[in-house]
């Protein structure tokens, strides 16, 4: 049975769900200066596109959070104790399960149209390129990655890549 999520804590459901793209929140990471929390992929994405301000509020952000955002640990601790009813069959998910249950309920992908957005379906690299851990479909890959290499990942400037697909082409034999 689920806890009740207003006893225990200061949080509601609506906490849970990312302001940028309404989904559960996936990877929450929470702004330093303003405190907002959004799922990681919002936050790099809104970064992109406004640089170096806040989607919500568009407060300042530094350079290093947008380089490594900070991770709302407290928050996700707390998505992985509650659990809130599915959007659509209603059945009562873990929070932090929620967008994985998403994948298989077939009342969700009907009403939301998703079916065709998560596909099922191996990639030519079938293996994590820092662990080599085998056997990934897309999906899993990217799960994986997250879960495993989050901050494992840097940053890499245009003249970086470019000097590395200069190296690799001059090592391709003609």
């Amino acid at each position: 049975m689920a806890e009740d999520l207003s006893a225990a804590t200061s949080y509601t459901k609506d906490d849970f769900y990312c302001p940028v793209c309404q989904e559960v929140l996936k990877t929450p990471v929470r702004t330093a200066a303003c405190q907002h929390v959004l799922c990681r992929k919002c936050f790099l994405t809104a970064m992109r596109e406004s640089g170096a301000h806040c989607p919500l509020c568009h407060g300042n952000v530094t350079r290093r959070e947008r380089a490594c955002p900070e991770r709302a640990l407290d928050l996700e601790n707390i998505m992985r104790k509650f659990s809130g009813s599915c959007r659509c069959c209603a059945k009562q998910i873990k929070f932090y399960r929620m967008r994985h249950h998403y994948k298989s309920c077939k009342k969700y992908q009907d009403e939301y149209d998703v079916s065709s957005i998560i596909p099922n379906f191996q990639i030519s690299q079938d293996s994590c390129p820092l662990c080599k851990e085998s056997d990934f479909t897309k999906e899993r890959l990217l799960d994986h990655s997250n879960s495993n290499h989050l901050f494992q990942i840097l940053p890499v400037d245009e003249e970086t890549q470019c000097q590395t697909a200069v190296e690799e082409s001059s090592q391709v034999n003609i």
